[in-house]
């Protein structure tokens, strides 16, 4: 599984120059309506094995929760059902909030 930081995710979004991740938000919807990423796609890890077939196997994902436990659960669940182009945001939206974007709230 592959890992990335807040700010290489934040580099890589604003890059017009490349293709967007899939940005998979495996959260609770409480915490989503928080705070979360612009264009992430809220699925929550009990709905992953139910919702498999809505991913698209071939598309880059990033994985994103609170402080990354969660999403690395996620990713390697994926990656043990064929996906090979998983990622995980290390320290989650927490790191982001602190890292990338101060006005995002925390919690």
């Amino acid at each position: 599984m592959q890992h990335i930081t807040a700010p290489e995710l934040a580099s890589r979004l604003s890059d017009e120059a490349q293709v967007k991740p899939v940005l998979l938000d495996v959260r609770e919807p409480w915490e989503y309506e928080r705070c979360h990423l612009d264009g992430a796609i809220l699925m929550t890890m009990s709905t992953i094995p139910a919702r498999i077939d809505d991913l698209d196997e071939d598309a880059e994902i990033v994985c994103i929760c609170h402080h990354g436990a969660r999403s690395m659960q996620v990713a390697a669940f994926l990656e043990r059902n064929g996906f090979t182009k998983v990622i995980n945001l290390t320290g989650g939206i927490h790191a982001w909030a602190l890292q990338v974007d101060g006005s995002m709230p925390t919690y």
